[in-house]
Parts: structure tokens; sequence; C-alpha cells
């Protein structure tokens, strides 16, 4: 009867992950549905980066979606205390409903971006924003437009308006020295980089992902604010 069911979602059109109900992000199997993006294979890469840097502390993932960063985090790091920020109720329920069948350690929290975190109260702070134009958003394939979250794709005439913002509010809840990890638009990388150049962030690196485009962006903030 599950099967029967898979089969007609996916011949209705809806994607692999929504049909079956599952999605496999690194080592854990995550449910998916059109609440929330689906997590994709180049977004495991930034849990990677991160870790490398650093794996303890309080980190938090901003935009968190189906919760597949954080929970990652928590299954993978060492890390004391992983929040997990969303302004979507649905997205929430979603990252909630793998919280649960993960077994991981991590606090939900409702809001806009960083908006609900402490001054300087973290040692990382990971996200994969929407980084999508409104012009390509429309350009999208249905199996994704139709099935999949506008605002967890959208971000503005430019595609840079949530980014600028992390750039921006990531300084404010991060203590001197942390670390910043986003997923990026491979063609505005570049922009991205400069801009958090400008905002004062140290070690600015950006890093291709496993189809070797430019996809994460890596800085720690300064000792300034």
């Amino acid at each position: 009867a599950a099967l029967r069911v898979a089969v007609r979602r996916r011949a209705e059109g809806q994607p692999l992950a929504h049909a079956s109900g599952r999605v496999g992000f690194r080592n854990l199997v995550l449910r998916s549905d059109g609440r929330a993006l689906i997590p994709r294979p180049e977004t495991e890469g930034l849990v990677d980066l991160l870790l490398a840097r650093i794996r303890t502390g309080r980190a938090a993932d901003i935009g968190t979606g189906s919760g597949c960063l954080a929970l990652s985090l928590a299954a993978e790091g060492g890390f004391t205390q992983v929040s997990a920020v969303d302004i979507s109720v649905d997205a929430l329920a979603q990252a909630a409903e793998n919280r649960a069948a993960v077994g991981a350690r991590v606090s939900l929290i409702r809001g806009d971006l960083c908006r609900p975190l402490r001054p300087a109260s973290l040692d990382a702070v990971v996200s994969n924003p929407p980084y999508l134009t409104e012009g390509e958003y429309a350009a999208l394939d249905p199996s994704v437009k139709r099935w999949e979250p506008a605002a967890a794709l959208v971000s503005g005439p430019d595609g840079l308006h949530t980014t600028s913002r992390l750039l921006d509010e990531a300084r404010d809840v991060l203590h001197a020295g942390g670390w910043l990890a986003l997923e990026v638009d491979c063609t505005r990388a570049a922009a991205v980089a400069a801009q958090a150049g400008a905002l004062g962030w140290m070690d600015v690196a950006i890093h291709a992902d496993l189809f070797g485009r430019e996809r994460y962006l890596l800085a720690r903030r300064s000792a300034q604010p």
C-alpha cells in the first residue's frame, strides 16, 4: 500500500524524496515533504568544512528547514549546544520530527535569522540560506518550483538579501574568532566574499562543492564588532 502511494506521488511529478517521504543526508535518514527544502548532496560539504575547523562549543543553524545541518552537527560533532532557528512553523515541525527520529540534542527556535540569539553567545553559525533571484526561481523546473517552499529558495531581486543579512547579524551572535559557514550561489560567491571582507570578517575563503562549483563561504569573526 505504501509503495502504491509513493508511485502515485511520483507519477504526479513529486520529487522522489517527497514520494518516498524520506531522504538521506550524510549519516542520517530524514523525513521529507513540502514543508521544507529537500536536503541536497552539495549541502553535506558544509558540515565537513565546519567540523574540520570547530567541533565543540555552541553552534546554531540559521534557517534550519528540515534540520539537516543542525542534526548532523549534533550527531557528528562534540558541541555542548546546537540550536536550529527558522521562521517557518511548518519547517520547524518537520525539523522536530527529524530530531525525534535521529535522537539528537538540538534546540528548535522560531525566529527571523539571528534575532532570537543572544549577543556573543556562539562559537559557530552555519546556514544554507535562500539565494536565488526572482527570475531564477521563475525559470526553475516544475519538479522544484511546484513542490518546494519558495521562501527557502528566493532571496530578493539579486538573490543576496538573506545572505547579506546573515553576514551582518552573525557578527553580533558570534564571539571573537567564531566561525561562519554559509552555502552560497556559485555565480555570486565572489560578491559574497567581497561583502564579508568589507564587513570585517577574517580568513574569508570560498570552497568548491563536490561538483567543483564555488559553493561555500567560511569566515571568522574579528575582534571588533
